[in-house]
């Protein structure tokens, strides 16, 4: 197949057979979304420069024996079990543990890549002299766009999303479905916090990247389809049909928003702090008027907040080890 790219395979320490890529695919109960998922994989162009784990999260679905039979005859493709589920967090860190690629691909179980996309992706982060990038995010059944990465934060401590009007650019969030990083650089800045267990984690790696000097990018040639939220969310098959949420995805979403900013604002950004705090204390009210069920404020917002004192002796810590390699200041960053 023709391209009109490259990519440069870095010399790895002379060992011939050390992959350019691991692609990491964390799954629990995703034996449905396997098949065209790692499809798509072995039909990259640089199929032979990749290694593929399956890391599973003690999956009850038989995902295991899906995984295996479908990678039947890879030569650098395995399943990784780790017996227990790990949450979204640590189950990537300890497959990254066992990754030998230049670069890791943490990619989700409910996606499928167009053929040229890591090969697109690889060879523009490259040529931009980046570090981390993501693909354009289209909808798993169609080519409707779902997402393109998060441009900043604004005053609330709020994501601010951007349209792609760039085939390919600087942004400040990569796709947590599909988040491309060097290795090395994943192992500088920590990797994911096992203690977001899941949600919003992607934001927080995204900020320790960015602090640390490096450079992430959108790719809008490289394209992958994702249909999102496939675990919490099963209605519609490969469209979601209706959007819902529960008072554990909540109070993982709240508590983890809050947590990177105390982590990683410096200075005067800390006043995103006491605002979004402030923000969801109203939707905290208006949730109770609405839905009259105390149970559920209680775990998605109270407990949220009171999570978030529990780990004072965490969020220390990690500022410490974060003012270690930061190389930026946050305002050098626009808000927004």
């Amino acid at each position: 197949m023709h391209t009109n790219f490259e990519v440069n395979l870095p010399c790895a320490g002379g060992i011939k057979n050390t992959p350019l890529v691991s692609v990491i695919i964390l799954n629990y109960n995703g034996s449905r979304w396997l098949g065209r998922c790692l499809g798509s994989l072995r039909k990259q162009t640089i199929f032979d420069k990749l290694e593929i784990l399956v890391a599973d999260n003690a999956s009850p679905d038989g995902s295991v024996a899906v995984a295996e039979e479908l990678m039947k005859g890879w030569d650098k493709g395995r399943v990784i079990q780790h017996g227990a589920n790990l949450g979204y967090c640590e189950g990537n860190n300890r497959a990254a543990k066992q990754a030998r690629g230049t670069y890791l691909f943490f990619l989700n179980n409910d996606t499928w890549l167009e053929d040229s996309c890591l090969e697109r992706l690889i060879s523009t982060v490259q040529e931009m002299g980046a570090q981390a990038g993501t693909p354009l995010m289209l909808n798993y059944e169609d080519s409707s766009i779902q997402s393109s990465g998060g441009a900043g934060y604004d005053i609330f401590g709020l994501m601010s999303l951007e349209s792609p009007s760039d085939l390919r650019r600087e942004i400040f969030v990569v796709g947590g479905c599909s988040y491309l990083i060097e290795r090395q650089l994943f192992e500088k800045v920590g990797g994911f916090d096992p203690v977001f267990y899941m949600y919003a984690d992607e934001y927080d790696l995204s900020w320790r990247v960015w602090i640390s000097g490096a450079v992430a990018i959108l790719d809008t040639q490289a394209k992958l389809h994702h249909r999102g939220a496939a675990a919490v969310n099963p209605t519609g098959g490969d469209k979601i049909l209706e959007t819902r949420t529960s008072d554990t995805k909540r109070y993982y979403t709240n508590r983890n928003c809050l947590l990177l900013l105390l982590k990683s604002c410096q200075h005067i950004l800390l006043i995103t702090v006491p605002l979004q705090a402030l923000l969801l204390l109203f939707e905290a009210v208006i949730a109770l008027m609405i839905f009259r069920r105390w149970t559920f404020v209680k775990r998605a917002y109270l407990d949220a907040f009171l999570s978030c004192w529990k780990l004072r002796n965490h969020i220390a810590a990690e500022r410490r080890r974060i003012r270690g390699f930061r190389r930026r200041s946050d305002s050098v960053k626009p808000m927004g």
